[in-house]
């Protein structure tokens, strides 16, 4: 076992309460709804894996809650902020101008994930995506301008068509691309400690989904090296929701389909954290053998917590309406029985958080 000491028990303030951080290779659920403290929480847990244990973690960000992890708060006592100033965490922002940027290549995409950003149906886009499929994206060869301009120069119809497409979509003006530049994919497959990727700034709706592709493909490609990592996806529902909305949403739900089926074998493990456990593919859900709960109200969702975590008892799953923010309930595999918890301290700064409202003055 490698304890993590995330908090104190409810019932017995005194006692701490722990979690198996040796139980994290297996896919963990995470869920709350608004107000309960469930942000504040994911980062205590991720914090104790990070100085408790030698897994790798790569943060999907999309609200910018993480992006000051590799800082520590004024108030942390000196030999922690030692410890944390020795792990390596980097982060690549798409919010800002801060640097480095969020990048993934283009070229780098499969074949069906290209298409899905350019909206291309293999059946009835048969041409344009036959001509895709066959395309020449080599990282040497590819320009945006001379790539369109190639394609729209081509004596063949369906590649001018294609061409024509993304053109018109403008895709490739996305500032998510890298042309030239490194891929934070590439950074993640050398498995630092953390790699908190903002995704929230981008300007097009499709590109933080199209970012967690690139990287999620990256690792699956590379699945056979079998070096294992935490994928930890805050608001899970925007990248993998029971009913995709988007050609890019959908092929980045059957990635991470894929993942939850077969990623425990890999090292590829499943940090999902969201409001609602409703809003999550059912495919993903069924995955998860690790519950982490804090306060949610809505019986729908505590009924689908019910049939899904058969091992958690039922009365303490009815409990959640009552708990107090920062309040949490865990059981499943990283806990000799289920507990609950109240959350302690963050060790680091909190990127986001509520707003406050202004007062007027005069």
């Amino acid at each position: 076992m490698i304890p993590l000491t995330v908090g104190t028990t409810v019932e017995t303030p005194e006692r701490p309460a722990v979690l198996d951080g040796s139980r994290f290779n297996r896919h963990t659920f995470w869920c709350g709804q608004s107000g309960s403290g469930k942000t504040y929480a994911l980062g205590v847990v991720l914090e104790q894996l990070l100085l408790e244990t030698e897994l790798p973690i790569a943060v999907f960000d999309p609200n910018a809650d993480f992006t000051e992890l590799s800082r520590t708060r004024e108030d942390v006592e000196e030999v922690d902020a030692a410890r944390w100033r020795d792990l390596d965490i980097r982060t690549f922002h798409s919010s800002t101008e801060r640097e480095p940027q969020l990048h993934i290549r283009f070229v780098d995409l499969s074949v069906p994930s290209k298409a899905a950003v350019g909206r291309l149906d293999p059946i009835i886009d048969e041409e344009e995506y036959n001509a895709l499929l066959h395309i020449d994206v080599r990282p040497e060869n590819f320009a945006r301008e001379t790539f369109i301009q190639t394609l729209a120069a081509s004596t063949d119809p369906a590649r001018r068509r294609l061409g024509l497409r993304l053109d018109n979509l403008q895709v490739l003006d996305w500032p998510l691309w890298a042309f030239g530049r490194s891929s934070s994919a590439a950074v993640v497959a050398e498995r630092p400690r953390a790699v908190v990727l903002d995704v929230g700034g981008f300007t097009h709706p499709g590109e933080p989904q199209a970012a967690a592709l690139g990287i999620l493909e990256d690792l699956w490609l590379k699945r056979m090296e079998r070096r294992p990592v935490l994928i930890v996806i805050d608001e899970a529902h925007n990248f993998c929701p029971p009913t995709p909305r988007t050609s890019v949403e959908a092929q980045l739900t059957e990635q991470l389909i894929q993942i939850a089926a077969e990623g425990r074998k890999f090292g590829l493990w499943l940090f999902l954290s969201t409001q609602r456990p409703t809003k999550i593919h059912p495919n993903v859900l069924s995955q998860c053998d690790n519950l982490g709960l804090m306060r949610m109200n809505s019986p729908r969702d505590l009924a689908e917590l019910a049939d899904v975590f058969g091992f958690v008892p039922p009365q303490l799953l009815e409990q959640s309406p009552s708990f107090r923010k920062g309040e949490a309930l865990f059981a499943g595999a990283f806990t000799d029985e289920p507990q609950r918890v109240r959350i302690g301290r963050r060790l680091t700064v909190e990127g986001g958080g509520d707003l406050a409202v202004a007062e007027r003055i005069g």
